[in-house]
């Protein structure tokens, strides 16, 4: 069972890898690019996430189905709007926006920042703010984002979660 201490030390020894494997800015500069800001016209759809718990004894619901859309108005911007039924086994909706500057090749690195509900030990299941690392691939019409989400306290649980989307309109 991977327990959230495995992980950080994970994540501490790739960080370790990664800076000594790329340690000079010149390969820093041609591994990581800020991407150039220019407007954009393009709908995404989801049929929800699947996340995997970094507490894996916690019973969590890993299927979180719903329904929400993406539209991406800039190439380092988006709002994201949408519905799921969450790791506690309730309804959630969610509203905020993507804000993703850089590019490590194809994939986009950045944050949504929004509101959610629906998670009943985090304010009696009303709105709360959160900002989430994000990561996003895209590729003709189909795409991928994968959101880290962080732990807090016992009222919401950490997760890798996977959001495969279908772009509808560009």
């Amino acid at each position: 069972m991977i327990q959230p201490e495995h992980c950080r030390t994970c994540l501490r020894a790739a960080l370790t890898v990664f800076v000594c494997g790329f340690g000079s800015a010149a390969m820093a500069e041609d591994l990581i690019a800020k991407v150039e800001a220019k407007p954009l016209t393009e709908l995404w759809l989801n049929p929800g996430f699947y996340s995997y718990h970094f507490q894996r004894d916690k019973g969590l619901n890993n299927s979180n189905y719903g329904f929400g859309a993406e539209y991406r108005f800039s190439t380092v911007a988006s709002v994201t709007a949408g519905r799921f039924y969450n790791s506690d086994r309730k309804y959630s909706s969610y509203l905020g926006i993507y804000y993703q500057p850089f590019t490590v090749g194809p994939v986009r690195i950045g944050a949504v920042v929004g509101g959610f509900d629906g998670y009943p030990k985090m304010r009696d299941g009303g709105w709360f703010l959160a900002a989430i690392p994000m990561l996003s691939y895209e590729y003709g019409r189909v795409g991928l984002n994968v959101a880290i989400v962080p732990s807090y306290k016992d009222r919401l649980y950490g997760a890798i979660s996977f959001q495969l989307k279908l772009k509808v309109l560009d």
